[in-house]
């Protein structure tokens, strides 16, 4: 008979810590939280200090009572959720549940391990610890105060722009930074700039192509073609003398091993993954994977970490392997190593929860060659990605030879130029033999490594080839993609290891952002959203703020202070701005702005209203007059748009009359005035919307990916078609409950319907016509739930037709970023 009850969050990885347990121990799983706010209330007791009202989970009943049968035949009971403020808060749940109330009750331990494996496993039930309360406190400081936030403001957002909307503490905050970009960048007046290079030959090819450096010693600035075209005649039949050769050695460290948001930023450039899929195949990476004789085993360490450290047996393995793999090989640098005299010893920031390790492989002797038949594709992608990032950081600096060549010249006004052509050569590779990091942006160093320089000396004469005058303009700054927004969240503090993903996920279900050839676009709906809380909350969504507020949250964690306390002190400024915004906040609802516009139908002025699908242009005469026309700039923007262009008509081909602009099912139109008498209707612009290129390759033609716009919405698919016909299929992030190999997809039938299905189809006939929720049913035991909409709202119902569970999803809008 077992003795020992261990609990844990996932089906997985109860099975991978079972088999290292042995029979005296009964693992079950939680499948998550069981414990949370009830949504149908505010569930916050402000007048005493903030007291939480926690409800055992619709649909958890059940469970609890399987786990509290359990706990009363073991000694034991080990809470061994993940090692993190949402693991503690899952085992503190657990503990007030499983505690009798006799005195022979068993003993409830905590338990924490950073890798799934045996020797882990083994160490951390050999010490096992208490539920950290601070940890606790933590996680259900932060609870509440995304709570009051949700539950204070969203409301008024019903009340002034549209019913079901969100205001987010977090959320809020990665919007503003995405909208201040868009301004950011339609604000942006390009400016003219010209370079020229010249092109000369020395004794010994290649080609040496050098850029105007100075002029009289000073960095010149062309501003225009005239400037260009009078230094480019200065020039002519001016000879091109080498002043002089630096050649100065460079070293390129390695990078440390992965924390989760340079996992996630790297991810995103280098395998084009979503930061939600990035953590969900680490999930699993961690909690185990089947490896054919040795059963289910972790991978990879906790994927939730913003610590570089690493233990002294990781350590002392990776530089072993290193020795054993390249300690042989031939380098072109006399005296170089690939393995360090020391290991490399990263430093970690600050705020860093140092408890945790980096992101690394559980072995580096498992080599990604070795889990190719049992790992899916992009599981294998991430894995690699990890090991080869993990091994690389304990290896050498790669070294190089920067020169650089400055070349004289003086025109027919005697006026002295330079120019300078710099180039490197990689004369030890170190740890760019196995890993260099991507880059969001082509820096110097790149661009050296291509440059190819000939031999030349000081005082050598070069014959001119020609000279390059070249026009160019300044650009905006880009807009965010995930790795960007990761980069920049994490850099001003906002968000933690475990939030960056839902806080993606959440502003884009909340159609707040979408997403255009990869990049951030904040849509209308987020534009005004945005603007409204920051007149009335402006001190509240501050990113500095939000970073304090994130810095209290780590200070609740230490025990540095009390998190009823803290939260007195956010409350008392929340509410004087609450107060502010009942009185004061614009009614968008209810607001009309006036145009010089006038109704073609009755000759009334025409306003812009705001309506459910967002700004439109309508006439005054409403209701007689209906009439009514899309709007072509977002609602904030109204004041600095030229309605001039809005009213230059075209005119139906049919009937001659005044076409105006639609919106459809399918996007933007135009169509006749004349409705119903004339349905004549026309794409904007006459023609359909241009594909989008991305830099995605096709993994069957290696192809550029584009973007396409088909009757039923965007997609991605092949450039190469018809040669080629991939498309891209749309993942929804939950593996297939049928095979549990593929994952699940949206598609669509021949009439448009949306369903689900396996990717693996044909060998997996896996469909639902409700899109799937990988949560077990707790009444029939079916391993997921589907989402359905019924007149009450959403609920996650059972797929089992003899199963009539169901419970409701969350409706009431509140910030779901942890």
């Amino acid at each position: 008979m077992a003795k020992s009850l261990v609990i844990v969050e996932s089906p997985a990885k109860a099975k991978t810590i079972g088999k290292y347990l042995g029979k005296q121990f009964i693992v079950k799983a939680s499948l998550g939280h069981v414990k949370d706010l009830p949504k149908k209330d505010l569930a916050v007791d402000v007048e005493r200090d903030f007291t939480p009202k926690y409800e055992v989970i619709e649909g958890k009943k059940k469970l609890i009572a399987e786990l509290k049968q359990a706990a009363k035949s073991v000694d034991s009971v080990y809470l061994a959720a993940d090692p993190d403020r949402e693991g503690e808060a899952i085992c503190w749940h657990l503990q007030e549940e499983l505690e009798p109330k006799k005195a022979d009750k068993p003993a409830i331990f905590r338990v924490m391990f950073n890798e799934i494996t045996a020797n882990a496993v083994k160490k951390a039930f050999e010490k096992p610890l208490s539920v950290n309360i601070n940890l606790v406190e933590a996680q259900q400081a932060r609870r509440v105060l995304d709570r009051l936030v949700g539950y204070k403001i969203s409301p008024l957002l019903w009340d002034k722009v549209r019913r079901g909307l969100s205001a987010g503490r977090v959320q809020t905050v990665a919007v503003r930074l995405i909208v201040e970009r868009e301004r950011e960048i339609r604000a942006f007046q390009k400016q003219e700039y010209w370079t020229i290079d010249v092109a000369l030959n020395a004794k010994k090819p290649p080609t040496l192509v050098a850029r105007l450096n100075k002029v009289r010693n000073e960095t010149p600035t062309v501003g225009d073609e005239k400037t260009a075209t009078g230094i480019v005649d200065d020039l002519d039949e001016a000879k091109y003398i080498v002043h002089s050769v630096t050649t100065r050695e460079k070293r390129r460290n390695p990078v440390p091993p992965f924390i989760t948001s340079t996992l996630q930023q790297e991810a995103s450039r280098k395998l084009r993954f979503s930061v939600k899929r990035t953590m969900m195949l680490a999930q699993g990476l961690y909690e185990g994977k089947e490896l054919g004789k040795e059963g289910s085993v972790g991978l990879i360490t906790y994927m939730r970490t913003d610590s570089t450290r690493v233990s002294e047996d990781a350590l002392t393995e990776v530089r072993k392997f290193v020795d054993e793999r390249y300690g042989n090989e031939k380098v072109t640098l006399e005296g170089a190593t690939y393995l360090p005299k020391a290991p490399n010893v990263y430093k970690t920031k600050k705020d860093a929860q140092d408890a945790h390790e980096a992101i690394r492989p559980t072995s580096v002797f498992r080599t990604p060659e070795s889990l190719e038949k049992h790992l899916a594709e992009d599981e294998l992608k991430l894995y690699r990605l990890i090991w080869v990032r993990f091994v690389a950081s304990q290896m050498t600096p790669a070294v190089l030879d920067q020169t650089s060549i400055d070349i004289a010249a003086k025109g027919k006004s005697k006026t002295d130029y330079l120019f300078r052509a710099t180039g490197s050569v990689l004369k030890f590779e170190g740890f760019l033999k196995v890993y260099e990091e991507g880059k969001d942006q082509k820096d110097e160093d790149d661009e050296d490594l291509k440059h190819k320089l000939p031999a030349v000396k000081e005082g050598e004469e070069l014959r001119f080839k020609e000279i390059r005058p070249e026009q160019h303009f300044t650009e905006p700054p880009p807009r965010y993609n995930e790795a960007t927004l990761v980069k920049k969240l994490e850099a001003d503090g906002v968000g933690r290891p475990s939030t960056y993903a839902s806080i993606l996920s959440t502003i884009q279900d909340r159609e707040y952002v979408k997403k255009e050839g990869g990049r951030f676009t904040p849509t209308e709906l987020g534009m005004v959203v945005t603007d409204l809380l920051l007149e009335n909350f402006n001190d509240l969504f501050d990113v500095k703020y939000t970073a304090r507020m994130e810095e209290e949250l780590d200070e609740i964690e230490d025990g540095r202070i009390e998190w009823r306390a803290a939260m007195a002190e956010f409350y008392n400024r929340f509410q004087k701005d609450l107060e502010h915004a009942e009185r004061n906040m614009t009614d968008i609802k209810r607001m009309e702005r006036p145009t010089d516009l006038v109704c073609e139908k009755c000759g009334k002025p025409m306003v812009i209203k705001w309506g459910k699908h967002g700004s439109f242009i309508a006439c005054t005469g409403y209701p007689e007059c209906t009439n009514t026309r899309e709007l072509t700039v977002d609602l904030p923007d109204v004041d600095k748009a030229d309605f001039s262009e809005q009213d230059e008509t075209e005119y139906c081909e049919n009937c001659g009359r005044p076409m105006v602009l639609k919106k459809g099912r399918f996007g933007q139109f135009y169509a006749c005035s004349g409705y119903p008498d004339c349905k004549t209707t026309k794409q904007i612009g006459g023609e359909q919307r241009k594909d989008v290129p991305l830099e995605d390759k096709c993994p069957q033609c290696d192809s550029n990916l584009v973007q396409k716009f088909g009757r039923y919405g965007e997609f991605v698919a092949c450039s190469n078609y018809p040669k080629c016909k991939y498309v891209k299929q749309k993942t929804i992030g939950v593996p297939c409950p049928n095979c549990s190999e593929g994952e699940v997809v949206e598609r669509r039938s021949k009439r448009g319907r949306t369903f689900y299905g396996c990717n693996r189809y044909p060998d997996c006939d896996f469909v639902a016509w409700g899109k799937p929720i990988p949560e077990k049913c707790p009444e029939c035991g079916s391993s997921y739930l589907i989402e359905k909409y019924l007149k009450t709202g959403p609920v996650a119902q059972c797929p089992n037709p003899e199963c009539k569970y169901k419970h409701p999803l969350e409706v009431v809008a509140e910030s779901s970023v942890a």
